[in-house]
């Protein structure tokens, strides 16, 4: 029996059940505490965060910039903006709110100006805030732009299916952009929990694929693993996956070819993620044409 075991950076410790070890968009189910300012990467923060979140803060940090600025010249007095007065406190605020966005975004209407020493001196050093947080926000937005970023598809389940004379474990991939990979290559974990000297330890087991590597995946790749003599999962019971709380961790590299860069796409699948004795329904076909056509809702249909 295939008996290999080894630490991937996971960690043999084991105190308690948990959740899962990759949380299923790809991401590790790790939370971090003590954290400082020190720790924290301003680039890294903002470039990996979801676009509504990322643009909902550039617009946040945008009218918060204008309110401080704004604060400024209306403690500085209404003597030191031209065309800034206004009859009550909050039209001259909203005034001098809108003279610092003319003033950061360098637009510079001139409705309103400075006219006294401290008036310009604040509207020059805001020029150049305005200046360098464009570009930081420029480039910021490049750089998500730009990055490469896989969107492979997971079959929503893994099945335990019949494989020639045997049995196999299988899961479908497909990738879900119109960019081509090439050069895929597959790796593939299965995290069970043992007992060693009456303490649970979690154990890592490489396993071996019927096909671990692809040159390219312009439709759907069943991934598959024969369940022989040599695998950790042979003879394994849904009840004995369930007790050890397996967990089949998968990693798949590519390279994309549009950004000249290699992706990574990480997945795992849970012992009750697990189907028995299914197989996976056909996703594509060739139409009146000739022409293959690939259907991705149907990358984990069951037959």
């Amino acid at each position: 029996m295939q008996k290999v075991t080894f630490d991937p950076g996971l960690t043999q410790q084991f105190t308690s059940p948990f959740r899962r070890v990759i949380n299923q968009d790809g991401s590790f189910n790790v939370h971090r505490r003590g954290t400082t300012w020190r720790d924290i990467h301003p680039y890294m923060y903002l470039i990996n965060m979801g676009w509504v979140k990322f643009f909902a803060t550039l617009v946040l940090g945008y009218f918060l910039a204008n309110l401080v600025f704004a604060g400024i010249y209306f403690a500085l007095g209404p003597d030191q903006l031209s065309g800034a007065d206004s009859p009550t406190a909050f039209g001259r605020l909203l005034n001098d709110f809108f003279f610092s966005s003319h003033t950061l975004s360098t637009v510079g209407y001139g409705n309103i100006s400075p006219k006294g020493i401290a008036a310009n001196s604040v509207a020059a050093f805001e020029a150049l805030v305005g200046v360098l947080a464009f570009a930081v926000a420029t480039g910021l937005l490049f750089g998500r732009v730009s990055r490469p970023s896989a969107r492979i598809g997971f079959s929503d389940q893994i099945l335990m299916a019949p494989y020639q004379d045997g049995t196999s474990l299988q899961f479908r991939v497909v990738n879900r952009r119109t960019n081509d990979l090439m050069d895929l290559d597959v790796r593939m974990m299965l995290m069970t929990v043992e007992t060693k000297s009456g303490k649970p330890s979690r154990e890592y087991n490489r396993l071996k694929l019927e096909r671990d590597q692809l040159v390219f995946i312009p439709l759907t790749w069943t991934i598959v693993h024969p369940i022989d003599s040599e695998s950790p999962l042979f003879g394994k019971t849904e009840a004995d996956l369930k007790q050890q709380q397996a967990e089949l961790l998968i990693v798949i590299k590519a390279y994309d070819d549009t950004f000249s860069q290699m992706v990574v796409a990480r997945h795992s699948y849970r012992y009750d993620e697990i189907v028995w004795g299914r197989r996976f329904s056909p996703a594509f076909f060739v139409d009146e044409q000739g022409d293959m056509v690939l259907e991705l809702p149907k990358l984990g249909e069951l037959a």
